[in-house]
């Protein structure tokens, strides 16, 4: 996962956080200004018996605060109305991103606990406000009267959006109707905290124990880091496997050991599948039922049509118009990439049949077959600390930042953390990074803060606190960490996310945020920098060696480009239909989320045996308890964004081109959503986004004329992203 959303941030943007609970507990260092270096949480003082008490505090002065609002028998204004509940909530909002925050990266069994407690207490304390009647009428008076008040271009955007999100929260509902929302997102909130602890849980105990002859075809590197693993579970002299990426894909990729491969790889597919204490098909079941009766109550036959409707999109049929026009050719590539991996197969098994837990190994036979390229003989150039190096050395051609190790509290050891200096060396902000798996983390890597950019009363910057979290492969005894190239390509992405943040320039809490299906694009654009030759020049140096990556190995990786794309387009798309298929449904009866995906992705659109969605429902955290419900389809929206936003550096002739910089930054990643997504966009690159970059990236461009837009209508002209005026689903 590239990014997760908070389950507990209420008031805030999404963003993702933990604590250890040998700390000492003393005085409350959530009631209290923080002395510590650049205005980061203090890590070194929070235990898990601050958060209960911190939160009902913050949700008693939030109440307080609109109880003023809502006790002011002046006319309703932008300052006394919007501004004022603009600026509420600050010290709730300040404790439940960094709680949600450690319960992602660090967390415990007493965390886990509280997550239960409070999921419930802060859904409830958040209809309370977006459902106050007081407050409303306030809110709507000034909405009503907007043009009349003088109001500048982002003054206005605040009126419009949270009016918006208090119509969208249910407040033109009666009171009835209130009441059962109310009973639907407490139940949501809790369902979403047990569905994200059933998956840790099944993560962490998952070992796969191997002796040293099941190891065959395995690097050097990956046995010792299995061999490592083993010890620390008491097993000295075997070899564990377990189910995160880093353990898992590696496995999958070199083992000679079919059986073997078959193995971790169900038990991978089937977790949350098991029929224990930890399945999630009840789970679905509930959420579905749930967020459909919360759609049918606001006016919207599904929760895809709700979602999407307040997203760039609009309209469920401008999402599958994209993702359809994408899975027929994406899907006929892979077959074909398929048929070339059957030959190998065919000589290791003359009547076997090719199974999903076939492709990685024979994808990495024909790439070596194909282009002569071995990932294991380039991981040698890309350590972690070398990969790091080369995003911070991008950052700083692109915009002249800078990046400096500081001394602040941590929430774990294994954290890092960064001042990081603007070109005029002015404070930015604070960037940690989180870079291994442990039992207490989430699968996944995403990025969030710990402090949200924001003004003081006196109009000073508050610079952010920003942290990447990631489940890369560990060092060893003999090695540092070295990265695959797609854990290099999803640190370029979280810094996408991370710089999104820290250039974050603005006025009003209730801006900070874009679509979310604008969202990846920040984060997407920077991996096409990853593997551009000049860069690789920069930062591939062998470890060992200290020899710069020969021009050989970058002309191999240029050429092998667009290999296997195939298969990972068709993964991405398969979960994208399957999230959006679920959240269509119109009318809830009681259903087997399996069978379910199955007729939809299989039966319906003829996905094949040999490739899985990237994931299946029992473990889609980011459609049930990450926030991209009827979302998953973001990253492929916001790719043909990003594709297009690359195409103006490729247009100016310098990938590094510092004006096509600063516009980007000045345009887009300071603004928050401080304008929707597609006016920031234009005001960019001065014209509407254009799909062949995107299309081109995959393999996909065969069409002379394509279908021009998001829409899906086709012309000779540029394509553009547009929206749908109609939803047949709905």
């Amino acid at each position: 996962m590239k990014r997760i959303i908070g389950l507990l941030t209420l008031f805030l943007p999404m963003t993702l956080v933990c604590c250890k609970s040998e700390k000492p507990v003393g005085e409350n260092p959530f009631f209290a200004e923080w002395e510590t270096p650049y205005g980061v949480p203090p890590f070194d003082r929070i235990a898990p018996e601050h958060f209960l008490p911190a939160l009902e505090r913050g949700m008693s002065l939030h109440d307080a605060e609109i109880d003023a609002i809502t006790s002011n028998h002046d006319e309703p204004s932008f300052e006394n109305t919007i501004l004022a509940y603009d600026n509420s909530g600050a010290m709730l909002s300040q404790v439940a991103l960094i709680f949600d925050m450690l319960c992602a990266a660090e967390n415990t069994p007493e965390l886990e606990k509280i997550q239960v407690e409070v999921a419930p207490l802060l859904t409830a304390h958040a209809d309370k406000i977006r459902l106050n009647e007081q407050l409303f009428e306030r809110i709507k008076a000034v909405y009503d009267r907007r043009t009349t008040l003088g109001l500048d271009a982002e003054q206005l955007r605040l009126v419009e959006k949270t009016y918006r999100s208090f119509v969208r929260a249910g407040a033109l509902l009666d009171a009835q109707q209130k009441a059962r929302l109310k009973e639907i997102n407490g139940e949501l909130a809790l369902a979403a905290v047990k569905f994200a602890n059933n998956i840790r849980s099944e993560n962490n105990r998952f070992v796969m124990m191997l002796s040293s002859d099941e190891l065959d075809g395995l690097p050097a590197n990956v046995r010792e880091l299995a061999r490592e693993r083993a010890a620390q579970l008491g097993q000295k002299d075997k070899y564990a496997f377990t189910l995160q990426k880093s353990s898992l894909i590696p496995f999958l990729t070199y083992s000679t050991k079919r059986e073997r491969r078959e193995e971790i790889y169900k038990a991978y597919l089937n977790r949350c599948n098991n029929g224990d204490e930890f399945d999630n098909k009840q789970l679905i079941n509930d959420f579905i039922r749930l967020r459909t009766e919360k759609a049918r109550l606001l006016g919207y036959p599904s929760y895809a049509a709700y979602v999407v409707d307040d997203q760039m999109a609009r309209t469920t049929d401008a999402v599958y118009g994209l993702l359809d026009e994408i899975w027929t050719p994406a899907l006929e590539r892979a077959k074909g990439e398929l048929a070339d991996m059957e030959e190998l197969f065919r000589k290791d098994y003359p009547e076997g049949e090719f199974a999903s837990w076939d492709w990685w190994y024979y994808a990495e036979k024909l790439r070596k077959q194909e282009y002569a390229l071995d990932e294991e003989m380039l991981r040698p150039y890309f350590s972690l600390e070398n990969v790091q190096t080369g995003i911070f050395f991008l950052a700083n051609r692109l915009y002249g930042i800078t990046f400096r190790p500081v001394v602040v509290p941590l929430y774990h050891p294994e954290a890092v953390a960064y001042e990081v200096l603007d070109a005029d060396e002015s404070h930015l902000g604070i960037l940690y990074f989180d870079f291994f798996p442990r039992d207490g983390k989430s699968q996944g890597a995403w990025c969030g803060n710990y402090v949200e950019q924001s003004f003081d009363g006196e109009g000073r910057r508050v610079a952010p606190v920003v942290s990447i979290v990631c489940n890369f492969t560990r060092p060893t005894a003999n090695t540092p960490a070295l990265l695959t190239l797609d854990e290099t390509e999803t640190l370029f992405h979280e810094f996408g996310h991370a710089l999104h943040f820290l250039f974050h320039d603005v006025r009003y809490r209730g801006l900070s945020e874009v679509e979310g299906d604008f969202v990846e694009m920040p984060s997407q654009l920077m991996e096409n920098w990853a593997f551009e030759p000049e860069l690789l020049r920069q930062y591939a140096v062998h470890y060992r060696t200290d020899e710069v990556i020969p021009q050989y190995l970058i002309d191999k990786l240029r050429r092998s480009r667009l290999f296997n794309q195939g298969f990972m387009t068709t993964e991405l798309i398969a979960a994208s239909l399957s999230d959006m298929d679920i959240h269509s449904i119109t009318e809830y009866e009681p259903f087997d989320p399996m069978a379910f995906e199955r007729e939809a992705l299989t039966d319906r659109r003829g996905l094949i045996p040999q490739i899985e969605p990237r994931y299946h429902y029992p473990y889609f955290s980011h459609i049930f308890d990450g926030g991209y419900a009827a979302g998953y389809y973001f990253y492929t929206w916001a790719a043909v964004l990003d594709k297009d936003v690359f195409e103006a550096f490729r247009e100016s002739g310098d990938l590094y081109n510092k004006k096509v910089a600063d516009d980007l930054r000045r345009k887009i990643l300071a603004r928050g959503g401080s304008a929707d997504g597609m006016t920031m966009y234009r005001d960019f690159r001065g014209k509407d986004p254009d799909k062949r970059p995107m299309l081109r990236s995959r393999g996909l461009w065969t069409d002379p004329e394509p279908a021009d837009s998001l829409s899906g209508k086709a012309s000779a002209a540029a394509p553009r992203v547009g929206r749908a005026r109609t939803d047949a689903r709905r």
